[in-house]
């Protein structure tokens, strides 16, 4: 179940892995609440505030059509996130060069 929003900003509100499995999901466009509870497998109410949450942060924009609401991603708002985790790619290939090396004796002593 969703809980309150407890933040104003992108990263608490993508910690909770539901929102994360709804942002997911609407990587491949936009799509209306009813098929959101499908995928997701919740109640309506659950997916609902979730989706509350982020819209409030900006991660997803809703536009009415008809008696639909559509939900699409705002990338821009997740732009802080992969900034944040850019900064560590630099750890990232440095470990993935060390274990390349090992690698690379391991087939050399074979």
């Amino acid at each position: 179940m969703a809980r309150a929003a407890t933040t104003a900003d992108t990263f608490n509100a993508v910690a909770e892995p539901r929102r994360r499995e709804i942002l997911d999901a609407l990587t491949q466009g936009e799509r209306p609440v009813n098929e959101l509870v499908t995928l997701l497998g919740l109640a309506q109410p659950h997916v609902s505030r979730h989706l509350r949450v982020l819209r409030e942060v900006g991660a997803v924009v809703v536009r009415d059509e008809g008696r639909q609401r559509l939900y699409r991603l705002n990338p821009q708002a997740l732009k802080p996130i992969h900034d944040w985790v850019a900064s560590y790619q630099h750890l990232w290939e440095e470990r993935f060069d060390l274990l390349e090396d090992v690698l690379e004796d391991l087939k050399e002593e074979h």
